[in-house]
């Protein structure tokens, strides 16, 4: 399994708006083969992070650059105040 996960930062007042964004984008990009999940996280603390899980690496690549992505893409980093911090991993152990 092939994971990434990003850290972000929200503009002031758009979580709600972002919520949104990403339930309506997940519906998009959960038809592609290999997605496994893609969920919003938000810390006690306040964080925010995104996680999202595929069968492999090359399935997520197909994923992040496909016509679908790059149209649901930028709407979800209109209600960003910084980039997205992406880390990718591979699973090692179950």
């Amino acid at each position: 399994m092939f994971v990434m996960i990003a850290d972000i930062q929200l503009k002031d007042g758009a979580e709600e708006d972002f919520k949104n964004w990403f339930a309506e984008s997940n519906k998009v990009l959960c038809n592609f083969p290999g997605f496994i999940s893609r969920k919003f996280l938000k810390s006690s603390d306040g964080s925010y992070r995104i996680l999202v899980e595929h069968e492999s690496k090359e399935t997520f690549i197909k994923m992040h650059q496909s016509p679908e992505h790059e149209k649901v893409h930028p709407t979800g980093h209109s209600f960003m105040s910084a980039d997205p911090q992406r880390k990718t991993y591979t699973v090692a152990a179950e």
